[in-house]
């Protein structure tokens, strides 16, 4: 039996190259297109980033020097990466303690050493 072709829009969430095309597009999954894209967007985490607080400062200056964000899945970590990326003059690395092995976390360190 054939069944008709259709044309479909495959995204892979967890791939970063995938966001940014992604939500330019009306079919881009709803997180994607509603993700906030400037700390005033970014909802939560007052305590540290509302106006005047030490992190929001340090970001609003590029005087960042480096940033380790942890916590559960869906919280926000990459989305304020990004968004400190995109603030900022820094190098965004991005790694994943349960994607990325000892051997490429100590790589891009190395890397960030010689910057």
């Amino acid at each position: 039996m054939n069944l008709p072709q259709r044309n479909l829009l495959a995204v892979d969430l967890f791939k970063e190259e995938d966001v940014d095309v992604a939500a330019t597009t009306k079919a881009a999954p709803l997180a994607a297109r509603i993700r906030p894209r400037s700390l005033e967007e970014f909802v939560g985490q007052k305590h540290i980033l509302a106006p005047g607080k030490l992190l929001r400062r340090a970001i609003e200056a590029d005087r960042l020097p480096s940033v380790i964000l942890s916590g559960p899945p869906g919280t926000g970590k990459t989305t304020l990466a990004h968004i400190i990326a995109d603030m900022t003059r820094a190098k965004f690395v991005r790694l994943s303690g349960v994607e990325s092995n000892v051997a490429e976390m100590r790589r891009a360190i190395a890397a960030a050493a010689n910057r």
